[in-house]
């Protein structure tokens, strides 16, 4: 077994085309065509986790954050960031980082969160734009079904829960072929009238040089006539944090008590509890400022997530009550959801936790 085929079982559940435009995500040390002999999955790639995958033979490390963000201009052993690198190479350790993507996927980070709470009805919080493309193209009546089957094959035509998904009508195609034409119907240099099919279908973008190819290799004419515009739909599979219900409403007290109990939390940072019932929570793990406000519109009673700075507190406006568990806290069990998707397909084979605590925060 070779790391590509680990990596790309990883990105059927968090393809990297779901990472941010900043992040730094997929194989950021080794060769995707090395032989696997066993895994190791940590939060943070640092000296003490090379040294623990040496010890466990591991000569890849899957790491939820990347240890190579910003460029790297010198490997001189002068931070912390070139002694891993430096460390892993010497090694002959890969390091593979998953991060952004993980967070936006439909069963990622926050995902784990929400089950850990027991979070039901549970659908993204922020929905990623940009992502959903629209395809439309002609084709004669008669190749209709033909060309818009292999479409459907390739994964165009998928909206939420349904597939096979377009839109057609029937209309006539006019053409006159050059003198180095060669149509498939009528002759050059006469025009021609078909009869034909408009076919428009939706599809995620990463799909888009499978479905052009599909489409140009399937269809009847010498030139294909189609268009592809990006939609502004949300994609309500793909997106940063969570929202659902707990099985019961809880007094506030009593629902940051069980959660500091879910999360081993010695401490939780919260704006004023406002005296109401806790039903519908939200939850985004790592940074989570940038989601206050949708976590509010979304009509969450607990906006559960870290980092957030002393003012952002304020935008609470007694409408949600913001809890900070801390940045490693609210990510601690991603590693766990990946061992276990890990060893669902990789039975026979090491997928090991690391031991490591990489938290580099610290309470008293």
């Amino acid at each position: 077994m070779i790391i590509k085929d680990i990596t790309n079982y990883l990105e059927e559940l968090a393809p990297l085309h779901y990472a941010e435009d900043f992040d730094n995500v997929g194989l950021l040390v080794g060769n995707y065509n090395t032989k696997v002999e066993g895994v190791l999955v940590t939060l943070d790639t640092l000296e003490s986790v090379i040294d623990e995958a040496i010890e466990k033979k591991c000569n890849l490390i899957l790491s939820f954050h990347p240890i190579i963000f910003s460029g790297l201009k010198k490997l001189n052993g002068n931070t912390y960031v070139e002694r891993v690198v430096l460390k892993a190479i010497k090694n002959n350790i890969a390091i593979y980082s998953i991060h952004t993507a993980l967070d936006n996927s439909f069963k990622g980070v926050s995902f784990k969160m929400a089950e850990i709470l027991k979070l039901k009805n549970t659908k993204v919080l922020l929905p990623k734009q940009g992502l959903i493309k629209k395809l439309t193209t002609y084709v004669p009546i008669d190749d209709a079904d033909k060309v818009r089957t292999a479409l459907f094959n390739v994964g165009a035509g998928a909206i939420g829960n349904y597939n096979d998904c377009s839109f057609n009508f029937e209309g006539f195609g006019t053409y006159r072929g050059n003198e180095n034409s060669t149509p498939t119907k009528g002759e050059k240099g006469r025009l021609h009238t078909e009869k034909e099919t408009f076919i428009s279908v939706v599809f995620e973008k990463h799909l888009q040089n499978s479905i052009l190819k599909t489409l140009f290799d399937i269809h009847p004419y010498e030139e294909v006539a189609y268009d592809i515009v990006t939609t502004d739909n949300l994609h309500q599979h793909i997106g940063m944090g969570m929202i659902g219900e707990i099985p019961k409403a809880m007094d506030e007290n009593e629902f940051l008590t069980l959660l500091k109990e879910k999360f081993y939390l010695k401490s939780i940072r919260h704006s004023p509890l406002l005296n109401k019932p806790i039903l519908r929570v939200a939850v985004l793990g790592g940074s989570g400022s940038f989601a206050i406000d949708a976590a509010k519109s979304a009509g969450a009673d607990i906006y559960i997530s870290s980092d957030f700075k002393y003012h952002e507190f304020y935008k609470a406006e007694n409408q949600v009550v913001l809890a900070d568990i801390g940045h490693y806290e609210s990510e601690q069990f991603t590693k766990n959801l990946l061992v276990d998707y890990l060893t669902k397909k990789f039975r026979n084979f090491a997928i090991i936790l690391s031991e490591k605590n990489t938290n580099p925060i610290n309470y008293i």
